[in-house]
């Protein structure tokens, strides 16, 4: 494994990139624009993302060593030293806060609550409940609502609130299915699994209704004026339909790991179809 793989993969660089994006589209919804803001905090939402995921991994380095799906990251294969990954995190965390202090104190102290929140409080929370998906669904909630603050949002405004709403609903059950996809390799690691709590098709029917949450959500985001135009507030349809439709695939007599995998990956690109639609809408009202 060479040595930039091996940074991509302790940084999570997909799931930071994510979360940058997740930023920007609450700043695009926010009332005010900049493009020099806008590139700051992107940089600073990915670097502080990767930061927290390369200090997770240093974090979880033992149970990721237990399981199939995580015991060739760079730590539990020994390609990379446990010091080197917190000196990582420590440069990346330092960078990202650096930037985001030149947009605001707020912005700032929003970022660095995130990380408390996911390093913090989250990522030990794993190993004593299978609820931690719950409060971790916050670390979701944050980038765009940082993003909507950078842009001179008010949080306390409805639209925020609206916008926060459809990242946490969207992020337990996100969560949830990769547990459900690898609940065998959770359990093995000594990880708490929702299985156990919610035999049989409970866990199935309540991820199910966490997602039509989401999907119900996304359809609500015009009513707070999030999506102005006609068409895309139309559009928005099509994702909360298709959403809703791949969560009921996980009633299928032959449905499994694998199926909650692909459910699991839909909610992904339904996430960024929406983020993507109301981004677009953002751009054309400016326009």
């Amino acid at each position: 494994m060479n040595h930039w793989k091996s940074y991509g993969i302790l940084c999570k660089a997909p799931i930071s990139f994510f979360a940058a994006c997740s930023a920007l589209t609450g700043f695009l919804l926010a009332p005010s624009f900049d493009p020099v803001t806008m590139a700051i905090l992107a940089a600073g939402v990915f670097l502080l993302a990767a930061g927290a995921s390369a200090l997770n991994q240093y974090q979880e380095r033992d149970i990721d060593a237990l399981m199939e799906r995580t015991r060739f990251r760079p730590l539990p294969a020994g390609t990379m030293a446990p010091r080197s990954a917190l000196s990582i995190s420590a440069v990346l965390l330092a960078s990202g806060l650096i930037l985001l202090g030149m947009i605001g104190v707020v912005e700032t102290a929003l970022g660095a609550f995130t990380v408390l929140w996911y390093n913090g409080l989250y990522t030990p929370l794993k190993r004593r409940t299978a609820f931690a998906a719950v409060p971790g669904a916050l670390v979701g909630v944050l980038p765009p609502v940082l993003g909507w603050r950078a842009g001179g949002g008010d949080l306390n405004d409805p639209k925020v609130f609206a916008l926060a709403a459809l990242f946490f609903l969207w992020q337990v059950p996100h969560f949830w299915l990769l547990l459900i996809a690898h609940g065998e390799a959770y359990e093995l690691a000594g990880l708490p699994h929702v299985s156990r709590l919610f035999p049989g098709e409970r866990l199935t029917r309540i991820t199910f209704l966490w997602t039509a949450a989401a999907s119900v959500a996304c359809l609500g985001l015009p009513l707070f004026g999030l999506a102005a135009t006609p068409v895309i507030s139309g559009l928005l349809l099509a994702p909360a339909l298709w959403m809703t439709i791949q969560g009921l695939r996980m009633f299928r007599r032959d449905a499994g790991p694998a199926t909650a995998l692909a459910v699991f990956r839909s909610s992904t690109l339904f996430l960024a179809l929406v983020m993507a639609l109301l981004s677009l809408d953002a751009i054309l009202r400016r326009g």
